[in-house]
Parts: structure tokens; C-alpha cells; sequence
């Protein structure tokens, strides 16, 4: 292959880049124009379209949470902060609009105690998204590998001690900042967690209509799900019950 085609492939797929990330920010604008007038239905039509063409973001999935917020419709806003937490989980906007709809729903479910540590981890590794922790883990062990040079290379004893600290504690930081990318990835990546889109729903004792009722839950409850046989889905709720239900009636997040 030749090196002025290579350049013109290149070049095309520059301008078809261009011209995605265009028409991208022309149906954001048109959906920001029609949530401003009040056109609800309308902007979730069109951030929903950007949606199902592979766009993910936590600003739109914002944006459809707050359009479905505002068409009361609080099971599906609290499924989309769910998905922009889930990209963004330390942005402040989407944690404070989903404790107000989740303020909407019917079920007040006490979680279960969980043990301290783990819950200081999880709140640290939740400031930042995965993806800041790995760049933050990498330009640290990058910074790592310029001071120990520095500490090779020198032959001033003050600098040499100076490139040695610096570069260990760039190095630990590198490997504390990558754990939490990890743990942010391992948690995205296990975390297999619905919202209740029906507004009511009998949980039953085993995959099956005819099987006894164990509880009710409803519209905009979270639940996380543990494993299912068909289209039905064993789950637990936070205070740790758990029981059946169809795929029907939740939405994964």
C-alpha cells in the first residue's frame, strides 16, 4: 500500500470523526433546546437516539435523567443517574438529583450495615472515575521512572537522594491511584444491578408464578441480580432479602 494512500485513508477517517463528533454535538444541542422550551418528551426522543448509536456519556445520561425527571416519570430518571454515576461516580450534579428522585419513590429500604473499611474504600475510589485513576496511576509511574533516572544518572549526592525519594513515593502513589482504577473497573465490571420499572412487583420464592410471595417492592427500587434461569431473575434489595422476579419488570443499569 502506498504512502499517499495511507494518507487518504487517514485524512477520511479524520473528516468522518469530525463529522460524527458534529452531528453528535447537533443532536445535543437540539436536545438542550427542547428541554429548555419545556419539550420534554421531545429531548428524551433525542438524546435517546444519540443512545441507541453507541454515545455514552455521563452528561447525556444526565441529560435523559433530568428530561425523564421532569416528565415525572422517576423510575426511568433514577435508572439514568444510576448509568451516569456509573461513568462519573464522584459528579456532585447526578448524586444530588438522584437522592431527590429517589426522595420519590415508594420503598424506604434500611440498607444492611456494611463493615467500615470497605465503606471507606468505596467512598475513596468514588471521587474519581476509572479512567481518572488509571491516567493519575500513569503519569505518576511515568514521573517515577524520571526521578529514578535522575537518581541513576547524577553524581551530585543531594540531587541522587532527591530523584530516589521522589521516584518511591511517585512509584507508591502510581500503584495506590492504578488500585483504585482497578477497584473502580472490578466494581463496574461485577456490579450487575437493576431499577424497577413496573410500578408493582410481588417478589416470589422461586422462579415461578405459582410460588409463594416473600415481598413487594416498586417503581424505582434498586436491585442487584444475583442469578437467573429464563426470563426469571433471583435478586436482593439492600436489606439483603431476596426472592424472584421476571426480567420484565426492571431495566438493567
Amino acid at each position: 500500500m502506498s504512502f499517499r494512500i495511507l494518507i487518504f485513508i487517514a485524512g477520511l477517517s479524520v473528516l468522518t470523526l469530525t463529522a460524527y463528533a458534529s452531528e453528535y454535538q447537533l443532536q445535543i444541542a437540539k436536545g438542550n433546546t427542547a428541554y429548555s422550551s419545556g419539550k420534554f418528551q421531545e429531548a428524551v426522543t433525542t438524546y435517546a437516539s444519540l443512545v441507541s448509536q453507541g454515545f455514552e456519556s455521563p452528561d447525556l445520561f444526565y441529560n435523559l435523567g433530568n428530561s425523564y425527571f421532569k416528565l415525572n416519570d422517576i423510575p426511568h430518571a433514577i435508572l439514568w443517574y444510576e448509568r451516569a454515576k456509573r461513568l462519573d461516580p464522584g459528579n456532585e450534579d447526578v448524586i444530588f438529583n438522584l437522592n431527590v428522585a429517589n426522595s420519590r419513590i415508594t420503598d424506604k429500604i434500611d440498607p444492611m450495615p456494611e463493615f467500615f473499611v470497605k465503606r471507606w474504600v468505596r467512598t475513596l475510589t468514588d471521587i474519581y472515575s476509572m479512567d481518572s485513576w488509571a491516567v493519575a496511576g500513569i503519569v505518576f509511574l511515568l514521573s517515577a521512572l524520571l526521578f529514578f533516572t535522575l537518581y541513576v544518572a547524577s553524581r551530585v549526592l543531594l540531587i541522587r537522594k532527591l530523584g530516589f525519594w521522589a521516584g518511591f513515593s511517585a512509584l507508591v502513589l502510581s500503584a495506590v491511584f492504578l488500585l483504585f482504577a482497578w477497584s473502580s473497573f472490578h466494581s463496574l465490571m461485577s456490579d450487575q444491578s437493576a431499577i424497577i420499572t413496573t410500578p408493582t412487583v410481588t417478589v416470589k420464592s422461586s422462579p415461578d408464578e405459582k410460588s409463594t410471595d416473600i415481598f413487594v417492592i416498586h417503581e424505582g427500587c434498586k436491585i442487584q441480580l444475583v442469578d437467573h434461569i429464563g426470563n426469571w431473575y433471583e435478586v436482593r434489595i439492600v436489606n439483603g432479602s431476596v426472592g424472584w422476579v421476571e426480567q420484565s419488570v426492571f431495566e438493567k443499569i
